[in-house]
């Protein structure tokens, strides 16, 4: 059994279960995008879940019924993820063009987080807490995106020799350039391989620190 539960450590984390893993490889190649998608999943998560409790306590269940639950869950997702993509493109619309893909992932990472069932099949009888349920999607958004921001500083100075913010008719503003000729990049960070590849050496390092820091838990 697993002696202690922590949003970093615990094996339903996104390290320490791997969860989300799809993207912090494809969201993590540009700062710019990390930030964009880690809006994208406080956004979502937040507002989903809050919509969603609101409505459960003040309809019912005639007009909200039990079986659909999970489904009208994910029909929220969606719909709350297309309005953050379109206040993006109002924003830079290069920018929600680089991360459109990405974006449309959140909503079903929202709706597969467990977050769902809970809200649908609540194990008191009682009115559902919207701040409980909110601040619980609300931090494991910002777990994700705590990760994805760290590793998307590590990446793109390694792969492009530069960090970028979002912004501009361009999609992004470059902090700093290095030149190309450089003995960075390393081109083989841009590449999905490569990520894995950066992620496997800081999933290492993880595990270590964990087995340190925690030496109760098991593997």
């Amino acid at each position: 059994m697993i002696n202690r539960q922590n949003i970093f450590w615990d094996s339903l984390s996104p390290l320490g279960g791997l969860t989300a893993m799809g993207i912090l490889i494809m969201a993590s190649a540009r700062l710019s995008w990390a930030i964009i998608v880690s809006g994208c999943l406080l956004f979502v998560y937040g507002i989903t879940v809050f919509s969603f409790v609101f409505l459960i306590n003040n309809t019912g269940k005639k007009i909200f019924p039990q079986n659909g639950r999970k489904t009208l869950f994910i029909c929220f997702a969606s719909f709350w993820g297309c309005i953050y993509v379109f206040l993006i493109w109002l924003f830079s619309p290069f920018a929600a063009l680089e991360t459109f893909l990405v974006m449309m992932l959140v909503p079903l990472y929202c709706a597969s987080s467990g977050i769902a069932e809970k809200i649908c099949f609540p194990q008191e009888k009682s009115s559902l807490d919207i701040f409980e349920f909110v601040s619980e999607s609300v931090t494991d958004a910002a777990v994700i995106s705590v990760i994805l921001i760290a590793f998307s500083i590590i990446r793109e100075p390694l792969a492009y020799c530069s960090l970028s913010l979002p912004g501009t008719f361009r999609g992004m503003i470059m902090i700093f350039k290095f030149n190309e000729n450089s003995f960075l990049p390393i081109r083989l960070f841009v590449s999905s391989a490569g990520a894995l590849i950066l992620m496997g050496y800081i999933l290492f390092i993880f595990q270590l620190s964990k087995s340190i820091m925690f030496p109760g838990n098991r593997r």
